[in-house]
């Protein structure tokens, strides 16, 4: 999993005699699976495979891994009669090959005096084989005379002989070359060398589902990565765990095998042990430690963070020589690792564990001493970990006073995340003073708005403000955050209940109250967005009273997206005023926001070259200024706009890695879906689209914003009319167009409007659908949307083709070249669509160049059901199609048809979103599946593996480099 390019390769190398093969990565990253698998690619009649493993004797056998291959190596042998003289030398040290040999060579009874014939032995023995992989593994534990032997037949490779080496840097010499002295293959000689490095948290969950299927959730697969940091024995250990867990278990009241379950399989893991293959190599490498390295070691494990040379030294209780010698033992031995310079830390978060653990309590106790003071001399105090050492000493009193000013200093230092982890690890200490707990909480709720996981702080602040000892603003203020974080990260409208509630506590800060206003103001639904300009100009009001910097950035913000919703074109300018440096954070994040606010809606308005330029502005401010959540939906927008502009490749893996990062973050999920079912509808997933426009549907009706709601009925619409189910369709736009009408949000709907008029429409609501057309061209005059306007020509042509009046081609010609305009082809693409069908009656040739156009644009983009749409529309028009004339024979190759069907299959679709999809009948289906399984020998759950094995070897894969080993 994750390693396909490197496996690649190493199958080319050894499919290519003679090569050579030289795999280097740290213990249980997997270089026995990488050569085990690509030899077993090129195993089989014909060609042997002999594999010797190197050893960490004290005293190993000179030759003895090559010795151990050959031992069963009588049956690829020649007569010895054909071998050469010198392969008798063997017969001393293969004494069950010696029936197979040549006779001993005379003189040569000594081993020491007879080594050399010994390597001209092997290689003319090695040399007689007609095709074989020599596979030796660990090479960083041969002796001195098998390297050699190596070196020198890698430099002169037998004709139909392959090497396979492996080897760990870590546990040679410094510097020293895998065959022990430097070695570039020769011209003529295939091969690779390839590092492995650790799995990437996608490469991670990938071997997730396949372990655990529907189990392997983003949560569980996070933790999974922290625990292995990619290092697959780590992972696989963990998944081994885990898949021995009943399916049936689940917490009361939960389903078995459900969401319930898979939290608490994340959460089981993130407490379980250390894995036993990692916890005895890490303990292996500490072993072979000197008294100075150990004591280093142990100084790391202690700090748990990346720390500089004289503070390990420090907290070792060496002196700076010592320390040196230590240090430099534990980097030699990859026990520790230089994270940037003269920064060292564990390769892994569990070998720290391995290390911290193998400590004795009184001696983890004095290091944590001696870290608090070697950290109390430095400017400024660390306090975050000031406190974590003292907390470890057992000392609960002083970690309480030095938590408050940690959070505190952590926050003046930019780091809300440390000091939300501290408040939160403060709030959760039994029998804390009512006093130090009420101030604690009114902290944590000033800074709760930027986070990215906000579950632990609603649950803890839910519970502060039912506290009667609690004063009445204190309360008002923390009920404020919690309606922020409600409303913002949960995506549940609900928290503008919890924002008015708090309004009342708030008399006695005006400033706060004055925030509370902003932030009900930005509630569109149900008609409150008609009041939002009252909400902002009460809040003006407070502030004119009471003036503070950050309110006042807030106004702006929210007076700016205001204005872009409504598609006013002076806000475009206005941005320009918005400060980009201030000393102030919440100015900044005020800036951020309105960067991200006006970007996102730039996109719903069709300025998406403009969008692009806001939103890499917001994403590197949240970055800059430490906001995850609107880093998060920056990255959002902008994977959005990829998708507009045609740019399809890699997004479903790109979704899966920001998920990774924010999946607690509800709107990403909401847009994930919205994205990804317009991609599955446009590729014949149908049922995933479905479940994906869905998800988002709910999300939407949750929301305060309407944006989610109207695009998500856009797409489960579009879906319906595609399944050809129109009652369906005009019933899911009917609730979407009347949230339209009441947040007054019609330039946000040039996703909605083309579908309501066409499923109004189709269902015999020509009236309705004029009426609607009307109503968003009146709300939109004087207003700048040129997506929506692309969208109202598209519904004029709707209108116009339904009553058989002509213009409608010229109505569609308008919308397509609006959206090349903006830069959207697979849009303007559904409008040359439209322009075909509208011209086909009376001007065909036009017509089969504006199909053509489009389905061009969807061949680029691997849009398999519109590809399918086309070619039904070309039929039914009478058109002619693309393909060259006559029917052709495609022997066990896939032909056209095949291929859309097996590149739906290896998504997952079924064979009725295959018919649906490409517009054919469910017995030309079952036909056309049974052909696909066939030619590519596979079941219809392997059919992606298949396909993908099949694409690699028809495409073939590069010739082997020159690159030193």
């Amino acid at each position: 999993m994750g390693r396909d390019l490197v496996l690649a390769r190493a199958r080319d190398a050894l499919s290519h005699p003679p090569a050579v093969l030289v795999v280097e990565g740290e213990a249980g990253i997997g270089k026995s699976r990488l050569v085990a698998e690509a030899v077993a690619a090129q195993a089989g009649p014909g060609r042997a495979v002999l594999s010797g493993l190197c050893h960490p004797l004290r005293e190993p056998l000179p030759f003895g891994p090559v010795v151990d291959a050959l031992r069963d190596a009588a049956a690829l042998l020649p007569p010895p009669e054909q071998l050469p003289p010198s392969a008798g030398a063997l017969r001393w040290v293969l004494p069950d090959l010696a029936p197979s040999l040549p006779p001993a060579p005379s003189g040569g009874e000594g081993l020491l005096s007879g080594r050399h014939l010994l390597v001209q032995g092997l290689r003319a023995l090695l040399g007689a084989l007609d095709d074989a992989i020599l596979v030796i593994e660990d090479l960083h534990w041969a002796d001195d005379a098998t390297r050699d032997l190596l070196l020198q037949l890698a430099r002169d490779m037998p004709p139909q002989l392959a090497l396979a080496v492996t080897y760990r840097a870590e546990d040679m010499p410094p510097d020293a070359p895998a065959f022990g002295a430097a070695y570039r293959r020769p011209p003529g000689v295939a091969g690779a060398l390839i590092r492995l490095g650790p799995l990437t948290e996608s490469d991670v969950h990938e071997l997730a589902r396949a372990a655990l299927g529907p189990r392997a959730t983003s949560d569980l697969a996070r933790v999974l990565f922290d625990r292995s940091q990619g290092l697959p024995l780590t992972a696989e250990e963990d998944l081994l765990a885990i898949a021995e867990r009943p399916r049936a278990e689940a917490r009361p009241g939960g389903r078995p095998g459900g969401a319930d379950q898979s939290a608490d399989l994340a959460a089981d893991l993130a407490r379980r042990d250390v894995p036993q293959g990692l916890r005895d190599a890490v303990t292996e490498r500490l072993a072979r430690l000197s008294a100075d390295g150990a004591a280093v070691v142990a100084a790391a494990a202690v700090l748990a963070v990346p720390a500089d040379e004289d503070l390990l030294t420090a907290v070792a209780g060496l002196d700076a020589t010592a320390g040196a010698h230590g240090l430099t033992e534990a980097l030699h031995a990859a026990v520790l690792h230089e994270s940037a310079p003269d920064r060292y830390a564990f390769r892994h978060v569990l070998a720290q564990q391995v290390a911290y653990r193998r400590a004795p309590g009184p001696q983890r106790r004095v290091l944590h001493r001696r870290a608090v003071e070697a950290l109390d001399t430095r400017v400024p105090r660390p306090l975050v970990q000031i406190a974590h050492h003292t907390l470890a000493m057992g000392d609960r009193r002083a970690w309480q006073d030095l938590a408050q000013a940690a959070a505190d200093q952590a926050v003046a230092l930019g780091d809300p995340g440390s000091a939300r982890t501290m408040l939160r690890s403060l709030l959760d200490e039994p029998g804390l003073d009512p006093q130090r707990r009420g101030r604690a909480a009114l902290a944590l709720a000033r800074i709760a708005a930027d986070d990215v996981d906000p579950t632990a702080s609603i649950q803890i602040l839910s519970g502060m403000i039912a506290d009667p000892r609690l004063p009445v603003a204190d309360r008002g203020e923390i009920r404020l955050a919690l309606g922020f974080l409600t409303a913002v990260h949960s995506g549940n409208r609900a928290g503008f209940d919890r924002i008015r509630e708090a309004l009342d506590e708030l008399e006695e800060r005006p400033t706060r109250a004055a925030r509370a206003m902003v932030a009900i103001a930005m509630d569109e639904r149900d008609g409150a967005g008609r009041h939002a300009a009252a909400w902002l100009s009460r809040a003006d009001s407070l502030l004119a009273t009471s003036p503070d910097e950050d309110v006042a950035a807030a106004v702006r913000a929210t007076t700016l997206t205001f204005l872009a919703r409504d598609g006013d074109p002076a806000v475009w300018d206005r941005l320009d005023e918005l400060p980009r440096s201030s000393e102030r954070p919440e100015v900044m994040r005020q800036t951020t926001r309105a960067l991200y606010n006006t970007g996102e809606v730039a996109i719903e308005l069709g300025f998406d070259r403009r969008a692009s330029h806001l939103l890499a502005e917001s994403r590197r401010l949240a970055r800059q200024t430490a906001i995850p959540y609107l880093e998060c939906y920056s990255r959002l927008a902008l994977i959005r706009l990829d998708m507009l502009a045609g740019r399809w490749q890699q997004l479903e893996q790109r979704f899966d890695s920001l998920g990774a990062e924010f999946d607690d973050l509800a709107m990403a999920g909401a847009e994930r879906s919205l994205l990804l079912g317009r991609l599955a509808a446009a590729r014949g997933r149908l049922a995933l689209a479905r479940e994906e426009f869905e998800i988002a549907g709910r999300y939407g009706q949750r929301e305060s914003q309407v944006t989610a709601a109207l695009r998500a009925a856009a797409g489960l619409a579009g879906l319906q009319l595609l399944e050809g189910d129109a009652v369906a369709a005009a019933a899911t736009v009917d609730p979407a167009l009347t949230t339209a009408r009441q947040a007054g949000a019609w330039a946000r709907t040039a996703e909605l409007l083309p579908v309501a008029v066409e499923a109004l429409i189709a269902t015999g609501g020509h009236a309705a659908a004029g009426a609607v057309t009307a109503d968003a061209a009146a709300a939109l005059t004087d207003r700048d949307a040129p997506a929506v306007a692309a969208a109202l020509d598209l519904a004029r042509g709707l209108l116009l083709t339904a009553a058989g009046e002509p213009g409608a081609d010229q109505a569609f010609t308008r919308a397509r070249d609006q959206w090349h305009d903006i830069g959207r082809p697979y849009e303007a693409a559904r409008a040359d669509e439209r322009i075909a069908a509208a011209l086909a009656p009376h001007d065909r040739a036009r017509a089969a160049e504006r199909i053509a156009a489009a389905e061009r644009v969807y061949l680029a983009v691997a849009a398999t059901s519109d590809i399918a749409r086309c070619q039904k529309l070309r039929r039914d028009l009478d058109l002619g199609n693309t393909g060259s004339p006559g029917r052709r024979g495609y022997g066990k190759r896939l032909s056209p048809r095949e291929r859309q069907v097996a590149e739906l299959l290896a998504q997952g679709a079924g064979n009725q979103d295959i018919a649906q999809a490409l517009f054919l009948s469910p017995r030309t289906v079952e036909h056309h599946v049974a052909s696909v399984l066939h030619k590519l020998g596979t079941s219809r759950a392997e059919t992606a593996g298949a396909l993908a094995k099949a694409d690699a070897e028809d495409a073939g894969d590069g010739a082997a480099d020159g690159t030193p080993v």
